[in-house]
């Protein structure tokens, strides 16, 4: 439990598909302000489906989640205003603008009165080129495109981002990058909830990492803890142990 102000909370969270595939099983976790979880795990480990269900893209077999102390399933509306997400393919509109995309997703969000300048204001801050930022967003590279991404988040300025796989496909410049922004939304107070295979990333930057596996938090260590442990090794015998039993 984070001894922070829980933006983020899973309550006994599972869900199970029509197939009958149990995607995450009873999940207990909470993201404090000013806090960065990562989540790792093999795919199929119920990284995904747990941002899913914080984004109401899914309903829950049992539990909820919680965001700013709203019930995703009962107010899903309310709660997708405290929260930005940026997944590993941002989806972006090829045919418009950084900045025309910015204006829009602003506006979805309930800003419709930024002006040229706060925007050129947030993509210099996420080390856009300033020439890409009246470019068409087809054409951009993938690591641009993970920075409009986390520019729309910034926007919105919700008090949750939610991040699935977000330096995949990245150089490792645009990787180093990406988590400076990541460190200043974290000083800002915002909480940060990342799925990754980077290992090292999520031990560079988590304040807490969690290993999952078949839908299961099966580990959870803090920074300080991981100081004195070795997060590649215990994650290696995680992934070799015996599958768990149902």
């Amino acid at each position: 439990m984070s001894e922070k102000s829980p933006i983020l909370k899973a309550d006994d969270l599972s869900m199970r598909y029509e197939d009958g595939v149990l995607a995450l099983d009873h999940l207990n976790l909470t993201v404090g302000a000013g806090e960065v979880y990562c989540l790792l795990g093999a795919n199929g480990a119920g990284k995904t489906t747990t941002i899913n269900l914080f984004l109401g893209f899914l309903p829950p077999t049992t539990g909820a989640c919680f965001i700013n102390g709203i019930d995703v399933g009962k107010d899903p509306l309310e709660a997708k205003k405290h929260v930005a997400f940026v997944s590993e393919n941002v989806m972006l509109y090829g045919n418009f603008t950084a900045r025309q995309n910015l204006d829009f997703f602003a506006k979805l969000g309930g800003k419709p009165d930024l002006d040229k300048e706060r925007y050129y204001q947030v993509m210099r801050r996420v080390s856009l080129q300033e020439k890409a930022f009246e470019q068409r967003v087809k054409n951009f590279s993938k690591g641009m495109r993970q920075k409009l991404g986390i520019s729309i988040a910034i926007i919105k300025d919700a008090a949750a981002i939610l991040l699935d796989e977000p330096t995949s496909g990245l150089d490792p410049k645009a990787a180093e990058e990406f988590q400076e922004i990541l460190h200043e939304l974290k000083a800002e107070g915002k909480a940060i909830l990342m799925s990754t295979h980077d290992i090292f990333r999520a031990k560079e930057i988590g304040d807490r990492v969690g290993i999952m596996k078949e839908g299961r938090l099966v580990m959870e260590r803090t920074r300080e803890e991981l100081q004195v442990e070795d997060l590649v090794k215990i994650y290696i015998d995680y992934m070799k142990s015996e599958p768990l039993t149902a």
